[in-house]
């Protein structure tokens, strides 16, 4: 497969976004081609074992996006002077876990360790959301703002800014108490430079509790209204946790409701394979709910704009390809 060059930055924006310009184009692409060739055996590796995929079926979007966003995380790493915390936002199926584990794969090659943590590993314990659910039972999945521990995240992320090793990560299993879930045994880490923290309302911001008087669909009922607006006021007990992130990468589909055919999709092929999944009434069902919580046209397409908030826009088309690409300076 040839990998595309200089024709590739065109347009500007991804050029842009990754510091790419006529005069610097040469030594880009000869530092990438060095490092495309370093990193290739642990990629073959891991699309084949993890994605079940053949790397060539992959591998622009390498050269495009993934190696030039490790590049950037690592100039940013040595520019601040302290372990990076990143934070990465991305409803169900737009790649935040693969992209986590391929720059896991590239920072290691340029000497940078990283720590991938998901917000889900932030849930409280199974007992606690049994209690938590008594308490408003609104709350009947995992998911929405009330679920998360938030101390315990500020902790990890205050001993990891501050140089403290090792670290105790925690973990969560998403498969105990029949899919219900709980915490199970955290991982220790030491000497972290780099945290690739992911989830699909990360970074989020309240909103103007009037805009949920024109909500668009699923919020219909008053019902709705009343879970959104509390989800909404529920938003502003992670505002903490937002300020330990030094930048915030989107991943934005073209089309909010793709996420609901790529849940889908994977459920299909989940049930395929001898496993078990959701029907499609079931998954419709699931998905609704987080958008009743946190609609994305209500709260990802306005941070989106916010060239203040977002440091970072990855745009995924229907189809998953990877669309246009923009920093906070376009």
């Amino acid at each position: 497969m040839r990998i595309r060059g200089m024709g590739r930055w065109g347009n500007g924006l991804r050029a842009k976004a990754f510091g790419i310009t006529m005069e610097n184009v040469d030594e880009v692409i000869e530092k990438r081609s060095h490092l495309l060739k370093s990193v290739l055996p642990a990629f073959n590796e891991f699309c084949q074992t993890s994605l079940g995929r053949e790397p060539k079926e992959m591998l622009q979007v390498l050269w495009d996006l993934w190696l030039p966003l490790g590049m950037k995380l690592a100039s940013q790493r040595q520019e601040l002077g302290r372990p990076l915390i990143q934070g990465i936002l991305g409803g169900q199926g737009t790649g935040k876990t693969t992209m986590c584990k391929v720059l896991g794969l590239i920072l290691n090659e340029l000497g940078y360790k990283t720590l991938s943590l998901s917000l889900d590993d932030l849930y409280k314990t199974y007992s606690e959301r049994l209690l938590l659910t008594q308490q408003d039972p609104r709350l009947i999945w995992r998911g929405p703002p009330g679920t998360h521990d938030i101390d315990l995240g500020l902790n990890v992320l205050d001993k990891i800014r501050e140089f403290q090793s090792p670290v105790m990560v925690p973990r969560f299993d998403k498969s105990a108490y029949k899919g219900a879930g709980d915490r199970t045994n955290p991982e220790i880490f030491t000497n972290i430079d780099i945290v690739l923290f992911e989830g699909w309302f990360v970074g989020v911001r309240p909103i103007d509790p009037d805009l949920f008087d024109t909500a668009p669909p699923p919020i219909v009922t008053e019902e709705d209204r009343a879970f959104a607006r509390d989800m909404n006021l529920r938003l502003h007990d992670y505002l903490p946790l937002w300020e330990r992130l030094d930048s915030l990468i989107v991943l934005y589909p073209s089309d909010y409701r793709c996420s609901l055919e790529w849940r889908k999709h994977a459920e299909h092929q989940m049930i395929a394979a001898g496993k078990s999944g959701m029907n499609d009434a079931d998954i419709e069902q699931f998905v609704n709910y987080f958008w009743r919580s946190l609609h994305p046209e209500l709260f990802i397409k306005p941070l989106v704009k916010d060239a203040t908030a977002v440091d970072l826009v990855i745009e995924i088309n229907s189809d998953r390809s990877i669309g246009q690409v923009y920093g906070e300076a376009n």
